[in-house]
């Protein structure tokens, strides 16, 4: 059986009878199988395969959805029922979910396979898939790589061709800067377009589900369904949603797209800058028409973003004490119970936001730090509303380099945090963002360029990168080493 860069096509040959979906899980399976660089922590064999029977008596009687027979694997923070999940964390080891995730809900309803799930940073904090309690994923691109993070199980499934499309998160970049890393296109939706019920929590005016897949045409038609007012999430937004894949165009002829001038920022790698200005090139050469811009608070996006975050991770991890599930350590009392559990069961990384995010609300300090980052994210939602009076769309880099090595940042926070800085701001704002890849560096390492919205305008941001895609007509420079 041969791969398929498109679900399309793939799902063109299962409608001629030319395999079972039956048959295709199994390929998929064992390739899985046959991989090492870590991107799976478990799959589903057993509901997979029941799942494809399913799909293939269907399809025996002419029944088509619109996902029948699509191939998914979701991120190790979202709740299918019945199935592990952990966010990669000990301190959920062994917890099975009782209910599943409305994205995965909307999926399943619409046809599609879950496989498995994927490994992440731990509750999804870091931006290197480094702080995993399953260990770090590496990078299709090379083996000495990261893949970029939080869902940087996500994009190496789908740079492998382990799967044709996966679901990740992005609390400040975690679907679009592994997207970059890897060489393959992630969408941040809207904050409120697709229901959060269902996923591990980190900071939940920021977390947002999306999808990942090698083709802008297959985010948009994930983005279709995954899509959808849900009466269970306070934060999901009732509004009228586009037919995203069926209304993709690649004429942007008279749209016009800002350049933000703060997105140059000191020391910024040469090949980044030569990158923009190809992707500026790629826009105009679309009909679109480029227009200066200023995002005046954009220095200020990141330090907010880190009071921000850690403050909802510390309430939203209080709840993980090893009482009610999960990993719980013994101790001579209670509260040395509570104390030897969550240290035991977080990870460095998750203990560092969560004190840092206690510090910042306590008393004393709430106003000083959290407060002020509150009002400074408004500065900063404001500048995006400024900037869409004169544009349809803003064009960045998505990162500020191209994938780092395993182990180069680990150990200097600073750093690795510097990787959201072209990122946060969209979380911050709320807006959709897609990244789709759009060059190589000297090493051949692939580069992205981040696609930013209005609200709820996905339908727009798509069109300009599907258009995009063609003129830039990206080709990944993978091997197979991670075969075994």
């Amino acid at each position: 059986m041969k791969l398929f860069r498109s679900f399309k096509n793939l799902q063109n040959e299962l409608f001629s009878s030319n395999f079972s979906c039956e048959e295709l899980v199994d390929f998929y399976l064992k390739k899985i199988n046959q991989s090492n660089n870590n991107s799976f922590v478990e799959t589903f064999n057993d509901s997979a395969l029941s799942q494809a029977r399913v799909i293939d008596k269907e399809l025996s009687v002419k029944k088509h959805r619109k996902l029948s027979g699509l191939i998914v694997a979701i991120k190790d923070n979202i709740c299918y029922e019945g199935h592990a999940v952990t966010a990669s964390s000990s301190i959920l080891k062994g917890f099975k979910s009782v209910y599943s995730a409305t994205v995965v809900n909307r999926l399943i309803e619409h046809g599609a396979i879950i496989i498995g799930r994927l490994n992440c940073d731990e509750f999804a904090m870091g931006s290197s898939n480094e702080t995993s309690f399953f260990g770090n994923v590496q990078n299709p691109i090379d083996k000495n790589l990261v893949p970029g993070g939080s869902s940087g199980g996500s994009a190496s499934a789908v740079a492998g061709q382990l799967t044709p499309i996966t679901i990740g998160t992005d609390t400040g970049g975690s679907i679009r800067q592994p997207a970059s890393f890897t060489g393959t296109v992630g969408l941040k939706p809207t904050y409120g377009s697709c229901s959060r019920y269902g996923i591990v929590a980190f900071a939940s005016s920021l977390d947002q589900a999306g999808p990942m897949a090698q083709t802008v045409k297959d985010c948009a038609l994930l983005q279709e369904v995954i899509s959808s007012y849900d009466p269970k999430d306070s934060t999901s937004i009732d509004f009228k949603r586009n037919e995203y894949s069926k209304e993709l165009t690649n004429n942007i002829k008279g749209k016009k797209i800002g350049i933000p001038k703060e997105y140059r920022v000191d020391g910024m790698p040469k090949e980044i800058e030569e990158l923009w200005q190809k992707g500026i090139q790629y826009a105009k050469d679309c009909g679109a028409e480029i227009v200066d811009i200023s995002l005046p608070h954009t220095s200020y996006a990141l330090p907010t973003y880190y009071i921000v975050a850690p403050a909802e991770a510390s309430s939203n991890l209080a709840r993980y004490d090893g009482v009610k599930y999960g990993f719980r350590a013994k101790g001579e009392n209670l509260t040395d119970m509570y104390e030897k559990t969550r240290s035991e069961g977080f990870g460095a990384e998750v203990q560092r936001r969560i004190m840092i995010g206690t510090y910042v609300l306590s008393s004393g300090y709430y106003d000083a730090y959290y407060l002020k980052a509150q009002k400074v994210r408004k500065l900063i939602k404001n500048d995006f509303d400024e900037a869409y009076k004169k544009v349809d769309a803003i064009l960045t880099p998505s990162t500020p380099s191209s994938a780092f090595k395993i182990g180069e940042k680990k150990d200097d926070p600073v750093s690795m945090y510097l990787n959201d800085i072209f990122t946060v701001p969209v979380n911050l704002a709320g807006l959709p963002g897609i990244s789709i890849p759009a060059g190589h560096d000297a090493k051949g390492y692939p580069l992205g360029l981040q696609i930013i919205g209005k609200a709820f305008d996905e339908q727009n941001i798509l069109n300009i990168a599907y258009a995009m895609e063609e003129k830039i007509n990206f080709k990944n420079k993978i091997t197979d080493w991670w075969i075994k």
